[in-house]
């Protein structure tokens, strides 16, 4: 069994968006065994546990992920994650990786593979609501699929937002002081914990693409319920998108429901759905999926070293 400490420096994002995509294509097929997240709620955080197999790229394993919102206080980061791989055929652990920086990107690139197919209008101007590790994952991942034109921001504390902007001089990235402004925008992406709405539905132009990436546990929502009904809402993974995604809440208190649910992602990848005009809203309920853990697991112990570890 071998250890990888620290493997994202290895990586590029062309390779994990590419790496992601065929995964996604893999859960359209139907060919990927993958529960939906197991939560353990504790005090001030919580800790999930997300097994899968894919049994045509003969991968298997499992992450333990945890979200601790007080972290930053203490230097220690919101999410950190650890990927166990094991051999299909005995079971026997393969490798441990540390996948604390390595699940911003799966994630980054969850976004860009759904901007690929799904962001009808190119070049682009991305609006960032939120501004943090996950902005930053979801910019870089799209940029290596698509054409920016433009970036808007907005943060809850407007200095995080300058300071994104700031980072991106080469996009013309903006700071606004408002959530509506940024909603004029081809793509937006939303990445923050949010319990209540933020993004209405009347700010909302026809054709717009959303990456709703911050809904990933129950009670989460980022987005105006009447904006899911204007929109194709389009889900990484059904059942563990209604239990913990963008259309949790809705659904449970009866303003949605999950039979209006457009299709997956990877169905759009495979080409069995897709939007259905070019003015059609389209939004992509990112909750996050082991087969990605998976993908990105793997270009880890195709590129890295690794430190052997005994096991048996």
């Amino acid at each position: 069994m071998k250890y990888y400490p620290d493997a994202h420096d290895l990586l590029t994002y062309p390779e994990v968006n590419h790496a992601v995509e065929e995964v996604f294509a893999e859960h359209g097929r139907g060919n990927v065994q993958m529960p939906p997240k197991i939560y353990i709620t504790f005090n001030r955080g919580d800790l999930r546990t997300m097994p899968a197999y894919i049994p045509g790229m003969n991968l298997a394993g499992v992450k333990i992920v945890n979200v601790h919102p007080e972290n930053p206080s203490h230097g220690l980061p919101t999410v950190m994650a650890t990927t166990l791989l094991i051999d299909p055929e005995t079971g026997v652990p393969t490798a441990i990786i540390n996948a604390t920086a390595l699940t911003d990107m799966r994630t980054g690139a969850s976004g860009a593979v759904a901007a690929k197919y799904l962001a009808q209008k190119k070049p682009l101007t991305i609006g960032f609501v939120g501004s943090g590790r996950q902005a930053h994952a979801q910019l870089n991942a799209i940029a290596a699929n698509c054409v920016i034109e433009r970036v808007l921001v907005w943060s809850r504390r407007r200095e995080h937002a300058e300071a994104f902007a700031a980072a991106y001089p080469g996009y013309g990235a903006v700071a606004l002081k408002t959530i509506q402004e940024v909603c004029d925008c081809d793509l937006l992406v939303t990445t923050t914990p949010s319990r209540e709405p933020l993004i209405r539905s009347e700010w909302i132009f026809d054709g717009t693409h959303i990456n709703a990436i911050g809904a990933d546990a129950l009670g989460k929502q980022e987005l105006d319920p009447a904006l899911l009904l204007r929109a194709e809402v389009f889900v990484d993974d059904y059942e563990q998108a209604v239990h913990s995604g963008e259309v949790n809440v809705p659904i449970r208190s009866g303003i949605y429901s999950a039979e209006r649910i457009a299709g997956t992602l990877g169905e759009v990848v495979i080409g069995k759905k897709h939007r259905s005009s070019s003015d059609a809203i389209t939004i992509f309920d990112s909750t996050g999926l082991a087969i990605q853990d998976l993908a990105i697991a793997r270009l880890v112990i195709e590129q890295g070293e690794g430190m052997e570890l005994s096991f048996l």
